[in-house]
């Protein structure tokens, strides 16, 4: 919330409401971040990850968008698949 409308995070959490707060993380989960760096890491890994896969043959790995980004969080896995990979 730093640098919405010239507060500080401080200042935010004084003035703004509950349900506000609620509308902002609705926002946040539907569009991701509101950092600009991010938003554009996250579309560049987006458009790397198609290119990626569009050039690689069917028996190789499927790339996904979190490869290509090192800020985004990691892809969540099956409870299985992060078994089998942690063994």
């Amino acid at each position: 919330m730093n640098g919405i409308g010239g507060c500080t995070i401080a200042e935010a959490q004084e003035r703004m409401t509950y349900s506000e707060f609620v509308v902002w993380m609705k926002f946040r989960t539907k569009r991701g971040s509101l950092h600009q760096g991010m938003r554009v890491e996250m579309a560049l890994a987006q458009i790397l990850a198609f290119y990626a896969n569009s050039k690689t043959g069917k028996d190789a790995p499927r790339l996904y968008q979190q490869d290509f980004a090192p800020h985004m969080d990691p892809r969540v896995e099956s409870l299985e698949a992060a078994v089998e990979n942690w063994s």
